[in-house]
């Protein structure tokens, strides 16, 4: 065809040491306009048809190779195509110059064929996001890993084209550099082991509120990935952690209290041991008129007068028999109270029991489990109880432990 060209070139006046030249330089033209045209038939018409078919389909994973660009990419395969097809018809003869071009045109191709494959990792992992296993089975890890390889054997394939030698070639040598290659991808490899094991025992997840103090890190998981685990903390602050210190280290996931039906509430009210004595009749009568407790104080009354006219207890002395306590009686209306309380879980552990005494006084703990488990609202739920706690303990003759204070010590001057 260049021989054609020529001779038609010859036959309307050109030189014919000078037809060659001008021959090539339009068979080069030639060349360039069809990868142009190739490339905008590309973009303007088939990724946009293909585009449209997508954004009217149902399916969802197409839309997703859309927004990773993998048919924009693939475009650009087109000129690279033409323009390696077509260099040794235009440039018959000049070999050196369509070695090149066409090693430079291969290059062009398998960069952009990786970066076709890059998308369309990234399209499975955004499909992948939408199913409900992608919160407990975070796949980015490995993602990750199959990019390296990619990433790697383009390499290889470069350099093969670079060097004129076959990719089996190199490829045997990289036993040679197995060491060096450990050592450069020693993270790498670590957090893609980590990986799999976070993700087989569902270790961690993204959305999972994790601590591990060693780090700094105090907040929600926002991504696992290859090296790297991010945090965002409480603080709004950004913790990243290696991969593999999940595996070789202790951390708490809090997913275990996000999963249950409450989040606990475990405090306690240390009561001064001074104030606490038995009830006398009139401490009876007022706390009656309680209504939490108002029944309870009638029943265990009843209770205690029967086995104490059973035993014959003399009643001259309150260390007799038995005796309902203020201490005692606060507890039953502590327990009555959260009983009532709308925001506590009733299905799930509840106490409010007595520790042991100390040098600061008898300590009284809540445990029991809030409905709502919003960092905020639950805050909120426990000081409203504890502020009624704290307030109502006068009610029952008790005082909370509290050691002197300033206030204290102008109080006995005066």
């Amino acid at each position: 065809m260049l021989e054609l060209l020529q001779n038609w070139l010859i036959a309307n006046g050109v030189a014919d040491n000078f037809a060659i030249y001008v021959a090539h330089a339009i068979a080069v033209l030639a060349v360039l306009i069809l990868s142009a045209t190739a490339n905008f038939i590309a973009k303007r018409y088939i990724v946009a048809a293909l585009t449209y078919a997508i954004s009217r389909s149902k399916t969802e994973w197409d839309d997703a190779m859309v927004r990773q660009r993998a048919l924009n990419r693939m475009a650009h395969l087109a000129p690279a195509l033409v323009i390696y097809l077509l260099t040794p018809i235009a440039l018959e003869g000049v070999d050196a110059a369509i070695d090149f071009i066409r090693s430079a045109a291969s290059i062009y191709m398998i960069v952009m064929i990786m970066l076709v494959l890059d998308s369309l990792l990234n399209t499975v992992e955004d499909v992948y996001q939408n199913f409900r296993a992608a919160r407990e089975i975070p796949i980015k890890g490995f993602i990750q890993v199959l990019k390296l390889a990619l990433y790697f054997l383009a390499g290889i394939f470069v350099v093969s084209i670079v060097l004129d030698k076959t990719p089996v070639y190199l490829l045997s040598g990289v036993g040679a550099l197995a060491a060096v290659m450990m050592l450069v991808f020693r993270d790498s490899i670590l957090g893609f082991v980590a990986g799999i094991q976070l993700a087989a025992n569902k270790m961690v997840a993204v959305g999972d509120w994790i601590e591990m103090p060693k780090y700094g890190a105090d907040g929600d998981v926002l991504e696992v990935a290859l090296t790297t685990v991010k945090v965002q903390n409480w603080d709004k602050t950004i913790t990243t952690i290696p991969t593999y210190a999940l595996i070789s280290e202790s951390f708490k996931n809090w997913r275990g209290m996000s999963d249950s039906g409450g989040r606990r509430i475990k405090r306690a009210v240390n009561i001064d041991m001074s104030s606490i004595r038995f009830c006398d009749e009139e401490m009876l009568e007022r706390f009656a008129r309680i209504q939490y407790i108002a029944e309870y104080i009638e029943e265990k009354k009843r209770e205690l007068e029967a086995f104490n006219q059973s035993k014959n207890v003399d009643n001259a002395s309150l260390a007799n028999g038995r005796r309902m306590t203020n201490i005692g009686t606060f507890r039953a209306y502590v327990v009555a109270y959260l009983s009532n309380h709308p925001m506590i879980n009733m299905d799930m552990t509840f106490l409010v029991r007595q520790l042991p005494s100390g040098e600061h006084g008898l300590p009284i703990e809540v445990y029991v489990f809030s409905k709502d488990k919003a960092w905020a609202n639950y805050e909120a739920i426990q000081a409203d109880i504890f502020d009624h706690i704290l307030a109502v303990l006068p009610e029952f003759d008790l005082r909370v432990y509290q050691n002197p204070t300033g206030a204290d010590f102008r109080m006995l001057g005066a």
